[in-house]
């Protein structure tokens, strides 16, 4: 009557009960592992239900999209529209990621949380010498294009009503950078990666350090010293903070000495001089803490624009306005208008702040082969931009040899703010009034 036999019966019974027991089981867990993944809880993740990261939106930007680019012509007379602040940016480590910003605080020093660290690595130290470190940039360092900076700062409406613990009033800041431990380990590293982000998450590995100086009792306790840093030529004494830097992290940016992360105290700015205003005119010495040379760098996007479709260089990908790490992005002048700006004003526009501030324009922008490092994936070109800047942006009879690409400024703060304090505002929508046009020539010393 049957062609099975009870035991074959028996078999498919047990393999459907399986097939249905399994099906019932993932539809329970499966939702569970999504709401809630099991992986262990981030740093970011901790601080996030007391603190609010800076910055725009992941994946938002002011910056036009390719599609929206419009340069103006790079000769003519006056730009057919206001010159206008289209985008600012902040670097918190030297040569890392930036962030942007769509409004800034303006100190003597440039733009708050600006530059307040650097990387430096110790080269071999001669008996009897004191230790010096180098700062290092993606120059050297091209990895240090994908390490991710995110700055923390307290939220009095998280934490209304809530007992919070010591610290959930301070900045913090949130070194990441991508990392995943070898073999199987690694495996589970990405599958966690993905829980936990979404499909495109990556493992990373994350710092924490301390925007304030630490107190005393702090710097003494985690092992912190104060020791000397070398930027450029400059060589001063700043607070390294090598006990928090994974071994994970040296191995990654390819570091083969020891590797320190250095916090600029507000005692030891470095004093700038050469085109720099006098302290007479300024009302203050200006100084920096770990940009290169001067306080704010401003770029016109237009200048980039018209870079990127003079180079034509097929294998040249990414190539936007971020390579050049300024800080302030402006948008209206015809291309390389700049090049003659010698002192701005800045007014409300459709900002929603107003300034009081002017800027000396101290010299041009001497640049590097930097920009040739791709910032969306750390790995650099060959040759450009830095080919076509020599060539044809060789502009400045200071640095014949170096093309030349934005400008370096200095606020000069009204006679009101430098009896109250050196501090003012720059705001997306502000618009920019070039109150006066001349020479520049680059002093190195």
């Amino acid at each position: 009557m049957f062609d099975f036999t009870l035991e074959e019966a028996v078999a498919v019974f047990d393999v459907q009960t399986t097939l249905v027991f399994l099906l019932t089981l993932c539809s329970f867990v499966v939702p569970v592992v999504i709401l809630f993944p099991p992986v262990p809880i981030r740093i970011s993740e901790a601080l996030s239900q007391t603190h609010t990261k800076l910055g725009l939106e992941p994946g938002a930007s002011n910056l036009p999209k390719p599609e929206e680019k419009n340069t103006q012509p790079a000769t003519g007379s006056s730009p057919t529209t206001k010159t206008r602040i289209q985008s600012l940016f902040i670097y918190p480590i030297k040569s890392c990621k930036g962030i942007e910003l769509s409004k800034a605080k303006v100190f003597a020093s440039g733009l708050q949380y600006d530059r307040l660290y650097t990387f430096a690595r110790l080269k071999d130290v001669p008996a009897g010498e004191e230790p010096v470190w180098d700062f290092i940039t993606q120059r050297q360092f091209p990895r240090m294009a994908n390490v991710a900076i995110d700055v923390w700062c307290p939220d009095a409406v998280k934490t209304r009503g809530k007992l919070t613990e010591r610290g959930s009033d301070e900045t913090f800041m949130i070194v990441r950078f991508p990392w995943s431990r070898p073999g199987l380990l690694g495996v589970l590293d990405h599958i966690a990666a993905k829980l936990g982000k979404g499909w495109r998450g990556v493992p990373e590995k994350e710092i924490l350090l301390p925007v304030n100086l630490p107190s005393e009792a702090e710097i003494a306790g985690r092992g912190y010293r104060y020791e000397k840093v070398r930027v450029w030529r400059d060589v001063v004494t700043a607070l390294n903070m090598e006990a928090e830097v994974p071994r994970e992290l040296t191995t990654y940016l390819g570091v083969s000495e020891r590797l320190g992360a250095f916090r600029m105290g507000p005692d030891t700015l470095r004093e700038v001089y050469r085109n720099a205003p006098k302290e007479e005119e300024a009302g203050y010495q200006p100084s920096v803490r770990f940009q290169d040379s001067y306080p704010i760098h401003l770029i016109n996007l237009a200048s980039v624009e018209d870079m990127e479709e003079k180079i034509a260089d097929p294998t040249l990908k990414n190539f936007t306005v971020r390579r050049f790490r300024p800080n302030v992005v402006v948008s209206g002048p015809p291309a390389y208008d700049e090049d003659g700006w010698k002192s701005l004003r800045v007014t409300q526009g459709t900002a929603s702040v107003s300034s009081d501030c002017t800027y000396h324009v101290s010299c041009r922008t001497s640049r590097c082969k930097l920009p040739n490092v791709d910032p969306t994936n750390g790995i650099p070109h060959p040759v450009e931009p830095d080919r076509y800047l020599r060539k044809h942006r060789n502009i400045d009879d200071g640095c014949p040899k170096n093309g030349c690409l934005g400008m370096m400024l200095t606020p000069l703060f009204s006679e009101e703010s430098r009896r109250v304090a050196l501090e003012t505002w720059l705001e997306v929508g502000m618009e920019i009034e070039v109150q006066e046009r001349g020479e520049h020539f680059f002093l190195r010393t």
